[in-house]
């Protein structure tokens, strides 16, 4: 079972590049979870007819966020966003709007697991969206995750806006306290690792020099001056079934990159 996430940055402008659908041809996951979509399910271009599509686009502004899912098999059920139990507890609406009506998560159910595909909120450069993020979204998202969990083992991945560790970024240092690299936002991940829930790809991969995003300026991708801010994490029953952890740092089309997690299952 291959399984890729990609933050696309608008997947109809990474479809003109001719970028999106070789790489998929190449690589040949089961399911593929994108995330920025930018797009309703209607205005993708995107012709795949071995998968199915799932999308969660933004309900207000149009061209924004949104999440999908592609599969080449029938998910058994789908879930649209955070569910009410979870929207009432932790009251997700801040100055920005409700981040649950902007299409960040959308989640596949299938036999053995569920997939949950999320687009995280960015705190923003002057951190005006930080307390959303720290009090409100990762302690909703964890909270969903582990009521899945009860019924059966979660995959969840997706741009999380947050480099983890030092190893995660080019330039730790002089990023310390910055949006992506807050002690708040790093914080978010100890507690889905304390939960039980295992970072895919250091399992296999350590130290730094591994990243999924870049900045436009500076020539930073060619440089390799980036961010690890796209994961895969899964429940820590499904942690010995995990074959692979890939970056694709040669896929282009976006300023991320996509990532990959094969199970044997």
């Amino acid at each position: 079972m291959k399984l890729v996430s990609w933050n696309v940055n608008g997947i109809r402008s990474v479809h003109r590049k001719n970028a999106l659908v070789p790489f998929l041809q190449q690589v040949k996951p089961d399911i593929a979870c994108f995330q920025e979509t930018k797009a309703e399910e209607h205005q993708s271009e995107v012709d795949l007819p071995e998968y199915d599509e799932y999308w969660n686009s933004s309900k207000g502004r149009k061209g924004y966020a949104g999440t999908a899912i592609f599969s080449k098999t029938k998910p058994l059920s789908l879930i649209s966003g955070f569910p009410e139990e979870i929207l009432k507890k932790y009251k997700l609406k801040d100055g920005y709007g409700d981040p649950n009506e902007e299409g960040r998560v959308i989640t596949a159910e299938y036999e053995d697991f569920y997939v949950v595909n999320v687009y995280t909120p960015n705190s923003k450069p002057d951190l005006s969206r930080l307390t959303l993020r720290h009090k409100h979204w990762d302690p909703a998202f964890l909270a969903f995750c582990k009521q899945l969990e009860r019924k059966k083992p979660v995959i969840f991945c997706g741009d999380l806006n947050v480099a983890h560790i030092p190893d995660d970024l080019a330039n730790p240092k002089a990023n310390e306290g910055k949006h992506g690299f807050t002690k708040e936002e790093r914080e978010g991940v100890d507690t889905v690792i304390k939960a039980g829930f295992v970072d895919t790809f250091r399992i296999f991969t350590k130290g730094n020099g591994h990243y999924t995003w870049w900045s436009h300026f500076g020539n930073a991708r060619d440089r390799n001056v980036g961010w690890r801010i796209d994961y895969f994490f899964v429940s820590k029953t499904l942690a010995s079934k995990v074959r692979s952890a890939k970056i694709y740092p040669e896929a282009y089309g976006s300023d991320h990159c996509p990532v990959s997690l094969e199970l044997d299952l």
